[in-house]
């Protein structure tokens, strides 16, 4: 064998491994695609069921603050009084905001 094929040889052996490299390396890829796909499927479902535990909470919240407990109606009017004038200083802040 010449010193040129030797050199050739080398060079096919080297062009292989460079490409059954390239192949495990594009599998990898595609696998952590996957894996990222499905990570961001997980994170918005778990956003989702945040969102809707924090609107239960807040559900409960306001029904707790209009219950009428002992005929404290009274009280009961004070509270919704206040509910409405957050609610009304919400609107009024998000209608400042579109603007």
């Amino acid at each position: 064998m010449t010193a040129n094929e030797k050199t050739l040889a080398t060079f096919e052996t080297r062009i292989r491994q460079m490409i059954l490299r390239f192949q495990d390396l594009k599998q990898e890829n595609a696998s952590l695609y996957e894996q990222l796909k499905k990570n961001e499927a997980d994170l918005a479902d778990l956003r989702a069921k945040l969102l809707q535990g924090q609107n239960d909470y807040q559900s409960l919240k306001m029904a707790k603050m209009i219950e009428i407990t002992d005929g404290d109606l009274s009280g009961a009017k004070e509270r919704l009084s206040r509910l409405i004038r957050e609610v009304n200083k919400c609107i009024a802040i998000l209608s400042d905001e579109n603007q």
